[in-house]
């Protein structure tokens, strides 16, 4: 009896390497081949597309904060002073992400004039009369 043997499939080498799937941090990347011809007698069973991990430098992470706090009270009960408020970092940048912006702001605040020594004296003389 006479037996044909199956003509195994012809492929075109793999192309080149894909760029990685992303521009920084982990991706995939693939590459592919084609079938010349049919197998005869038979199925092609070959890959015809393969992929694999790839890996770019880290991506930068920007500097995160939380919302800033309510102002202070001001710091002086007369007169001229300042009041400030704050706020925290969640994230610290990394990878060349952007930094951190100030953390604390500060305020001037005036409360009522403060009264000298002998001026509140006459005022207590006058309210007492």
């Amino acid at each position: 009896i006479f037996v044909l043997d199956t003509i195994p499939c012809l492929l075109s080498p793999w192309s080149e390497w894909s760029d990685c799937s992303v521009t920084c941090g982990k991706g995939m990347r693939t590459r592919q081949r084609m079938l010349k011809s049919a197998a005869e007698l038979g199925d092609c069973n070959e890959e015809l597309e393969q992929a694999e991990k790839c890996m770019l430098p880290e991506c930068p992470i920007d500097c995160e904060l939380t919302e800033w706090s309510q102002w202070s009270e001001c710091n002086t009960s007369c007169g001229k002073g300042h009041m400030i408020r704050t706020r925290m970092i969640k994230i610290e940048p990394q990878f060349g992400g952007t930094a951190c912006p100030e953390t604390v702001q500060r305020t001037k605040c005036r409360v009522r004039k403060c009264l000298r020594g002998p001026g509140m004296e006459k005022r207590r003389w006058k309210e007492a009369r």
